[in-house]
């Protein structure tokens, strides 16, 4: 049987257009501050007419194979989690079917999963599962997260993003799961879905999507903390990992989250916090579930509480999150992705928790135990490859009104046939996949930059 099976390699790719949330606050009207202190975002990454999450998912999935040297035959699951519809019936996964197929390599397991931020978790899930099962073959999983989310114009606009995190799954991995420490809440709500197929755009109740998000993250780290006890004989505290990282959909959300699990853990067991935080906190010990999440006033003072141990254990997850925004299901990863960025040198050895959540409502809080992996699967590695600094660096800044004129055109175009692209490349890496233009049949077609070989979706 496979042991330590986990993450081997990762990659991840954004778009090189961004636009400042300090300069959309501006352009808005907004007060000064509301999206960079009142969300906690700095930036936020978009997808211009000529990428898409196919287009980002055969950058990323490319970019990983070249860049760790994997041959493509040797991929035997390929799982894809999205939340961006471009096909109702045909899966992103037969898109990035096109990589492999040049290798004869048809034999490849696996499909997309969706709900809203939670499907790469579950596509994970499925492919670490796969690899831990009698049914593995001893080839590698790979998993794709990948999405562009759009707000339509208004105060849900700026917690936007795109991505596309692709990572390798197999045997003795320096990201290796603990399988046994894995919790779930799963609940019916609606609290952020998207039943209207003519639009992109999600229908939003932000208060409750909040609620949600917390009750989810109290029910997953209580069953988590349960399960530890059994394992471990005592009971889990925030002490027992190192690093905490969040589904972000904006930072605030992050900040908060993070001040409930001190919360909990002072519920739990006073000793597990510090005589200041017992008289900061004990005032709301005896609120009750639903008005915890209401009250303002626990908000400020568990935050209080946890800001040191925020700063340790949270803030180096943050860096991507900030800069490029909510990418739904990349988010969780590209906030991993900057802990390793950040923190690879000392990760060794160390747990990891991590909490995903998808609205509507999925959530599961799983814990990682990492370790020196051999080249070239070594974290220091993965952050050399991975060039979190260098891809922020080269990006390109759009004034506020060129970023709503290209929302105006993607709305336009969304669902629709009978177009070709800008092909305005000039922005894009050597490597980069982009789409030319969607045929009188919805189909779509995809070229790369610098590559003689032009991708379509029918494979011509």
């Amino acid at each position: 049987m496979a042991k330590n099976v986990g993450i081997l390699a990762i990659d991840v790719y954004f778009p090189s257009t961004c636009v400042q949330q300090e300069a959309l606050e501006a352009h808005d009207g907004a007060s000064k501050g509301k999206y960079t202190i009142g969300l906690g975002q700095d930036c936020m990454a978009f997808c211009t007419d000529i990428e898409d999450v196919i287009s980002m998912s055969l950058t990323v999935v490319t970019s990983l194979l070249e860049k760790y040297g994997i041959d493509p035959k040797l991929i035997g699951r390929l799982e894809v989690g999205s939340e961006t519809v471009i096909d109702k019936s045909k899966s992103i996964k037969t898109f990035l079917m096109q990589i492999f197929e040049k290798y004869g390599n048809t034999d490849i397991e696996g499909v997309d999963s969706t709900n809203a931020c939670y499907g790469g978790t579950a596509a994970l899930f499925n492919c670490v599962n796969w690899v831990e099962s009698s049914s593995w073959d001893g080839r590698y999983g790979l998993v794709v997260c990948t999405d562009s989310a759009v707000y339509a114009e208004g105060p849900a606009r700026p917690t936007g993003g795109a991505a596309a995190i692709a990572m390798l799954i197999g045997p003795d991995a320096p990201i290796a799961f603990e399988s046994k420490l894995r919790a779930s809440y799963m609940s019916h709500a609606y609290d952020f879905y998207k039943p209207n197929l003519a639009s992109e755009y999600p229908v939003v109740d932000g208060k409750l999507s909040q609620t949600c998000y917390l009750m989810a993250l109290d029910n997953c780290y209580k069953s988590l903390s349960l399960k530890y006890e059994k394992f471990e004989g005592k009971p889990f505290s925030l002490a027992d990992a190192e690093y905490f990282v969040f589904h972000s959909p904006y930072n605030k959300l992050v900040q908060k989250s993070f001040a409930r699990l001190v919360f909990n853990d002072f519920l739990k067991n006073t000793s597990f916090v510090d005589e200041a935080a017992k008289e900061k906190l004990g005032p709301f010990a005896t609120l009750s579930g639903d008005e915890s999440y209401q009250s303002r006033d626990l908000e400020k003072a568990s935050q209080q509480v946890a800001k040191p141990q925020y700063d340790a254990k949270v803030q180096p997850t943050t860096l991507l999150p900030k800069q490029v925004g909510n990418m739904y299901t990349a988010s969780l990863y590209a906030a991993f992705v900057s802990l390793i960025h950040n923190k690879h040198s000392t990760l060794a050895g160390k747990r990891v928790i991590l909490f995903s959540y998808g609205s509507g409502l999925t959530a599961t809080m799983f814990s990682l135990q990492l370790r020196d992996g051999k080249h070239p699967f070594s974290l220091s590695n993965i952050a050399t490859v991975m060039d979190v600094a260098g891809k922020l660096k080269s990006r390109k800044e759009f004034p506020p009104e060129k970023f709503v004129e290209i929302m105006k055109l993607m709305e336009h175009r969304y669902g629709s046939k009978e177009y070709v692209t800008s092909k305005e490349t000039s922005l894009l890496s050597s490597g980069t996949f982009y789409l030319t233009e969607v045929d009188n049949m919805y189909r779509r077609f995809y070229e790369q930059k610098t590559s003689e070989s032009a991708l379509s979706a029918n494979g011509h």
